[in-house]
């Protein structure tokens, strides 16, 4: 054999050589690629499946529906008045006694901290033949973006609160900071005995845009549902005060008994 054609086999074994060992290379490259960029996901999820796992506590039966509720436990033509942020010093009692003038009755969705801090307001709102509202302990709108080990302890913290306020009065509802409810928020407060609260109508009262403009939107809104969103804490609540004085009787007048969310 001649040395041009062992010098033609080396060059083609050479070129088969170079061409097996780029495409090792290319596929060992793009294995690579493919452990690396699974690897992270994993790593990612991994990361955030294991500390949810690891902040999330395992949840109790519920033994009420889960579901947000908004109708009236009672048939007909009703109005369920519910009132946040309490209890307040000042603006609680003016609630109540303008309740107790007009033989209305209201759902009271009061905060740990503020209960605990009036224990005397907790009791009289249970005394007059109102119910209590788990409002959390924090009142964060943003509950709903937290660790749901977060959301536990906002809810079982002020329903703890609450409680020793009020001497154990039942708590029939919870309601999130802002309507900001979750699965396991709502799985939560159920285990507990406490029905989740929404709301038809919200005038906006937090906002303190003019007691004529909150009467005027409950009117406006009512056809939407009986349960009423107002304040009585959070701030200077004259305005729903004033409101208050203003839609208490027109509801009378406008044949709407007053109710409670259903509870059960």
């Amino acid at each position: 054999m001649s040395d041009s054609t062992h010098s033609s086999r080396r060059a083609r074994t050479v070129r088969r050589t170079v061409v097996t060992t780029a495409a090792v290379l290319v596929l060992a490259g793009t294995a690579a690629i493919t452990m690396t960029v699974d690897s992270s996901d994993e790593a990612t999820s991994g990361t955030a499946a294991g500390s949810s796992a690891a902040a999330a506590p395992a949840l109790s039966t519920p033994t009420v529906d889960t579901a947000i509720v908004r109708e009236s436990e009672d048939a007909g033509k009703t109005v369920n008045l519910t009132l946040d942020d309490g209890p307040d010093p000042r603006w609680t009692p003016q609630a109540l006694e303008l309740l107790k003038r007009h033989k209305a009755r209201a759902v009271f969705c009061v905060t740990g901290p503020n209960a605990a801090a009036h224990p005397d307001l907790v009791k009289r709102i249970v005394a007059e033949g109102h119910r209590l509202c788990d409002h959390s302990v924090s009142h964060d709108t943003a509950m709903d973006k937290k660790p749901v080990a977060y959301q536990q302890r906002e809810i079982l913290d002020a329903k703890e609160m609450i409680d020793q306020a009020s001497g154990g009065a039942r708590i029939r509802y919870y309601r999130a900071p802002g309507g900001a409810f979750t699965p396991p928020s709502r799985q939560i407060a159920a285990a507990h005995g406490m029905r989740n609260l929404g709301w038809n109508v919200d005038p906006g009262d937090f906002r303190q845009p003019g007691a004529e403009t909150i009467v005027r939107a409950v009117k406006n809104q009512i056809s939407k549902g009986p349960t009423i969103l107002l304040h009585d804490g959070g701030g200077n609540r004259a305005q729903t005060i004033e409101a208050m004085e203003q839609l208490l009787p027109w509801f009378t007048e406008q044949g709407y008994a007053f109710s409670f969310p259903r509870a059960e």
